[in-house]
């Protein structure tokens, strides 16, 4: 296995978390950004850093000095960045119309801005390498806009646009831009929910109001009857790293509750848009 040198965004918790464990482990150099490495995050950040293999970087993917001053300081240190893994993200739940414009801003900027923030200032040392790899984490909210995370699902069929026409342009480049579509995992970005500011609103919906948390609830009953196991991410993200470049699929559902709907739509996506670019005269890019 040839050793690859990682970013992972995102690397305080959850799939982040999981993720720079599991490629430090399997031998890569990791470079594990994070927010706030001297305060809030400090302990996260001193457990990671005691892998031989991980390095920290604080990064805020809305601030472009910091996730800039991240990619050249790993090129000036290892000459090379083999793959970038964006995993930060804002989770949101709540009635649409209570989120105001600020509060969309907010999540766009991480979510979806911050993610390109950090495709960008990687793009141009893959470029020259004629290699690289970059897996954007989307969501089977990608695919699907469930009702009361109407906000969240904007922004993650945003990072799959995003992902789907960059996997084009770039391929015959030598990089490959995949992207994973997670299910509903027990992490921390439960603990980290996001809602509307603007309340002023809910009484006009009456008993609709009650469903987000109804959701949630059901959610709960689903982890502790199903279990599901977010460390399958992270094994996603590592088999992606390992196959051949060239042959990454641009989706990878992980999702073992509910995936059969997402590959299924998935499939079927997949043969209308090779479709689409046939009858632009773009078959090319197909392969």
């Amino acid at each position: 296995m040839k050793k690859k040198v990682i970013l992972i965004t995102g690397t305080s918790s959850g799939f982040g978390w999981l993720a720079a464990n599991s490629c430090a482990a399997a031998g890569h150099k990791v470079y594990a950004t994070m927010r706030d490495t001297k305060g809030r995050n400090a302990d996260k950040a001193n457990i990671l850093a005691q892998h031989e293999n991980i390095e920290i970087l604080d990064v805020d993917v809305t601030d472009a000095k910091t996730v800039n001053d991240a990619i050249t300081t790993i090129i000036d240190k290892e000459g090379r960045l083999d793959v970038v893994v964006n995993n930060a993200g804002i989770y949101a739940v709540g009635i649409a119309e209570t989120f105001t414009e600020e509060d969309v801003t907010n999540i766009m900027d991480v979510d979806v801005i911050g993610t390109w923030r950090t495709i960008r200032a990687a793009l141009p040392q893959m470029r020259k390498q004629g290699d690289g790899l970059i897996i954007n984490i989307s969501s089977v909210a990608g695919r699907f806009s469930f009702p009361f995370q109407t906000i969240y699902n904007g922004a993650k069929f945003a990072v799959e646009g995003l992902t789907e026409g960059l996997h084009y342009e770039v391929r015959q480049l030598g990089v490959d831009v995949v992207m994973i579509q997670p299910g509903a995992f027990p992490t921390d970005v439960w603990g980290k929910i996001m809602a509307g500011s603007d309340n002023s609103v809910v009484t006009g919906y009456g008993d609709l109001a009650n469903v987000p948390e109804q959701i949630g609830t059901s959610i709960s009953q689903m982890f502790a009857a199903m279990k599901p196991n977010p460390q399958l991410v992270a094994t996603s993200i590592l088999d992606l790293i390992d196959t051949p470049k060239g042959k990454r699929p641009l989706r990878t559902v992980v999702d073992p509750v509910t995936g059969n709907f997402s590959e299924t739509a998935n499939q079927q996506v997949k043969m209308q848009y090779d479709n689409f670019l046939t009858a632009f005269g773009m078959q090319g890019m197909l392969s």
